[in-house]
């Protein structure tokens, strides 16, 4: 059998819009997806489809029905573009096997994609991904589905139809935090959903809480105003500008599929999401008083270790991947878990990120605390220490990517690094610590063609940061 021509990667299928994304290829994961719903006897049970605002969004969620709902499956897409942890929601709440979001996230405009969720909302694991990467090649050869029809006869004949699963969604948002006292917070908040999909959520929960609320870039726009739509210190600088000018509380900034936060503070300065966790679990520790442990992976800050060591809590770091951190949450009890790059989850909510509900909290513990985000974020930093992350994102030519994966993960090549390494890890990439707590992580991305660099090191020491990605550049030639 030939390998498959569509590769999942730790955020699902990404490909570029007209090169791999196209309507054959997108018909090709439908047809494995129905493959597995049959030979699991999981037919029984509807797939939820959602999708995006980007580009071909909406046309490849219906394209996806009509292949699975074709082969006797019922289908129900969600009627207007949508967050992707609505989705993952619906799927648990509903206890169904499997759902499908159809979007690429915080890349670029260019590209587009489908994450596959399986029972329990959870995003699909490597096991059911290498199995549908095995189906697709396999229909190449031979192609077992039935005839795919049209969206208009699949309706009439009822396999597929149209919902709109937002208000349960949002109702057990608003059942986990305190309403009461963020409507007595009187807050005021900008939003910056970056022309992705939070706008309605965002806009009705805040109402909902009595929160003075402004959008920017709320209107749809395939491009996104030219830039890439992750939370990110270049992205927020008209909600900066914004925040400051008119003395907002708080600025909230959403990803494409509203799964990544970034928040600028009421000084304007932007918070990343490494801080944002270290500040909730401060809150659910130091002001909740509660006893929990926290997940992270391998690229997020180790301040997070420091809080929970000084709680007497365990912090359980993951390989990189959401499934990973929702995996292990289930297996700790841990109520709080999140990744460096804008991703967080909380137990008993879905088993994967959500920036929704992440806004939400955030707004919680304001109100809660009395206390401005740059106060909590200050208290954190005095009491744990603070630290910077640097990052490098370097692309190379296809070609080389098997030698350095042989000599970054087999060969355990490194060059001098200028201190001495107390620990190192090839659990996801490679990862060393040295003495005085800053790490160094090189590992491949599991979304675009890149080799990332990241060193997190003591705040004053941000050219220590860039000379130890410098180094790494250095020895590998790239």
């Amino acid at each position: 059998m030939d390998r498959s021509p569509l590769h999942f990667g730790t955020g699902g299928w990404r490909a570029v819009i007209g090169d791999e994304f196209t309507k054959a290829n997108i018909t090709l994961v439908g047809k494995a997806v129905a493959l597995r719903i049959l030979r699991e006897g999981a037919q029984g049970l509807p797939v939820v489809i959602g999708y995006d605002r980007r580009f071909l969004s909406k046309e490849a969620m219906i394209w996806l029905g009509e292949v699975i709902a074709s082969n006797g499956i019922h289908v129900k897409l969600v009627q207007s573009s949508c967050p992707t942890p609505l989705v993952m929601h619906t799927v648990m709440k509903n206890d169904l096997a499997y759902g499908l979001m159809v979007t690429a996230s915080h890349n670029p405009s260019l590209y587009n994609g489908i994450k596959l969720f399986t029972r329990g909302g959870r995003d699909a694991n490597e096991t059911v991904t290498g199995e549908v990467e095995a189906l697709i090649a396999s229909l190449t050869e031979n192609d077992p589905t039935a005839p795919v029809r049209s969206l208009e006869e699949l309706m009439k004949e009822g396999w597929i139809e149209f919902f709109n699963p937002i208000n349960e969604y949002l109702d057990d948002i608003l059942e986990k935090v305190d309403v009461q006292a963020i409507r007595d917070a009187h807050l005021k908040i900008a939003v910056d959903p970056l022309f992705g999909v939070s706008v309605r959520a965002l806009n009705t929960i805040f109402a909902t809480t009595r929160c003075e609320v402004e959008m920017l870039h709320a209107e749809h726009d395939t491009l996104f105003a030219g830039k890439t739509p992750a939370p990110d210190a270049k992205t927020v600088k008209s909600l900066q500008n914004r925040v400051t000018d008119y003395a907002f509380d708080l600025g909230i900034a959403t990803d494409g599929d509203a799964d990544r936060i970034g928040l600028v503070d009421d000084l304007g300065n932007y918070v990343d999401a490494n801080e944002i966790l270290c500040i909730l679990y401060y809150y659910f520790l130091e002001y909740k008083k509660m006893k929990t442990p926290v997940v992270k992976n391998l690229a997020t800050t180790c301040v997070l270790d420091r809080i929970a060591a000084h709680y007497g809590q365990p912090c359980y770091e993951v390989p990189v991947g959401f499934k990973y951190i929702s995996a292990k949450m289930a297996q700790t009890g841990a109520f709080l878990g999140g990744e460096g790059s804008g991703g967080l989850t909380v137990a008993g909510h879905i088993n994967g990120k959500d920036a929704i509900y992440a806004a939400t909290l955030l707004v919680e513990t304001l109100a809660k605390t009395g206390k401005k985000l740059s106060q909590l974020a200050r208290e954190v930093h005095e009491k744990f220490g603070d630290f910077v992350l640097k990052e490098s994102n370097i692309s190379f030519p296809a070609p080389r990517k098997e030698e350095l994966i042989d000599r970054i993960y087999r060969s355990h090549e490194l060059p001098d690094l200028g201190a001495a390494i107390t620990k190192t890890s090839y659990q996801d990439g490679c990862k060393v610590w040295f003495e005085d707590g800053a790490w160094l992580l090189i590992r491949f991305s599991g979304t675009e063609p890149l080799l990332r660099i990241f060193a997190e090191v003591p705040a004053g020491q941000d050219a220590r940061g860039e000379d130890l990605c410098r180094r790494i550049r250095a020895h590998f030639d790239l």
